[in-house]
């Protein structure tokens, strides 16, 4: 059974902002939100959670810690220590903190576009400044089997950052928007780089979970033995099991520096987590790994889609497949759409993606299109977007 549901169904359904930002005959693939049904062990805890009455403030147990470790050393064969693991509203909130604590005012903060677009709104609001080094292209031109781990980080520019008085790297990792997974070598070379400079790295790890089967995601905090003492790792189950409006992450720490760190948060940083996302959470970590594996299977399914039939419908478009996600980078360069072609492409084939030039200059002509969603749905936006030419 799919885990999927037609989009068009869903829009009938659900009020968050992927149904509601556009009118009903556009088409939402936009936010990193899935067409998704819950895992049924997140299902029923919730639905448990809310019989019982257990809505109130979050409590101060250790079973989130705990199920995270046992699926981190399950998955990734990564040993956390649950004492050195706290919980938040989102990974938003536990970046924000995070800097707040490992920077002064005015500092550099390294960010690598095209990235995520509010990594430039986490420094701001933390009182630092972004420094962009922006991520190095392939070499190669690719091809429909091509993935993205031709991208690679810019390590000489990030040096060059340091020397200019950077000591904060806010690394994605998976990468979003390209879903490249960052192989362990290059952790480990940028950890020796800021141990070099007495520098921090905060990696925002929230899409590991959707790790495709070709490639190997590594922790960065497990990357080499210099990288737990001058890093922290922010995640949440939000992104691989559709829960982002329960509202819970955590953040992860492997040094008495990093516990230091999260000491000195105002208690309130723990206290906003939300007890029904801190539910879920635990339910998803704990037993959602069969539904999860259904859900790469439809991923991985759509991912060859779109690489097998996206030049056919926009010729001269360009797609790597990500190695982790359902998030597609496409460049539409080729095309004439222009530097932005997003609104074109609402316009014109009534299909709402992601603007490339959110995620940084490195985006003019780009957009991003989000596959999370069934067979179906991914067919009938192919079919619209070829009406765009």
């Amino acid at each position: 059974m799919s885990v999927m549901v037609s989009a068009f169904d869903a829009q009938r359904t659900r009020t968050s902002e992927k149904y509601t930002t556009y009118p009903p005959e556009v088409l939402p693939m936009f936010v990193a939100e899935m067409d998704a049904l819950l895992a049924e062990p997140v299902r029923d805890a919730l639905v448990a959670a809310v019989t019982n009455g257990d809505t109130g403030y979050v409590g101060h147990g250790r079973a989130l810690p705990e199920a995270f470790a046992d699926f981190a050393a399950e998955r990734w064969s990564w040993r956390v220590d649950p004492d050195l693991v706290r919980t938040t509203t989102d990974v938003s909130v536990a970046a924000v903190e995070t800097l707040r604590r490992v920077i002064e005012p005015g500092d550099q903060v390294v960010v690598m576009p095209p990235v995520y677009p509010p990594f430039w709104e986490y420094v701001a609001e933390a009182g630092g400044s972004a420094t962009e080094v922006p991520l190095l292209p392939p070499t190669d031109p690719g091809d429909a089997s091509s993935t993205t781990a031709g991208w690679r980080m810019d390590l000489d520019g990030v040096r060059r950052a340091f020397e200019d008085g950077a000591r904060t790297v806010l690394l994605c990792n998976p990468h979003n928007p390209l879903g490249l997974v960052h192989p362990r070598d290059e952790l480990a070379a940028l950890a020796r780089l800021a141990a070099e400079y007495d520098a921090v790295v905060v990696s925002d790890e929230i899409h590991a979970p959707l790790t495709h089967a070709d490639a190997v995601f590594t922790p960065f905090l497990d990357s080499c033995p210099v990288a737990a003492d001058l890093g922290v790792a922010l995640t949440s189950a939000s992104k691989a099991w559709n829960l982002a409006g329960t509202k819970c992450a955590l953040l992860i720490g492997a040094s008495e520096r990093a516990r230091a760190w999260f000491d000195g948060m105002p208690a309130e940083v723990v206290e906003r987590t939300g007890i029904l996302g801190y539910t879920a959470s635990v339910a998803a970590f704990r037993a959602g790994g069969p539904w999860l594996a259904s859900l790469l299977a439809e991923l991985a399914a759509n991912r060859r889609t779109l690489a097998e039939r996206l030049g056919e419908v926009l010729p001269g478009a360009r797609y790597r497949q990500p190695q982790a996600s359902y998030l597609a980078w496409v460049d539409l360069g080729a095309l004439p759409f222009g530097d932005d072609p997003a609104p074109v492409l609402v316009d014109r084939a009534r299909v709402a993606l992601s603007r490339g030039l959110d995620f940084g200059r490195q985006g003019a002509g780009h957009v991003r299109l989000n596959f999370g969603c069934s067979a179906e749905t991914l067919d009938e936006a192919l079919s619209r977007l070829a009406t765009a030419r």
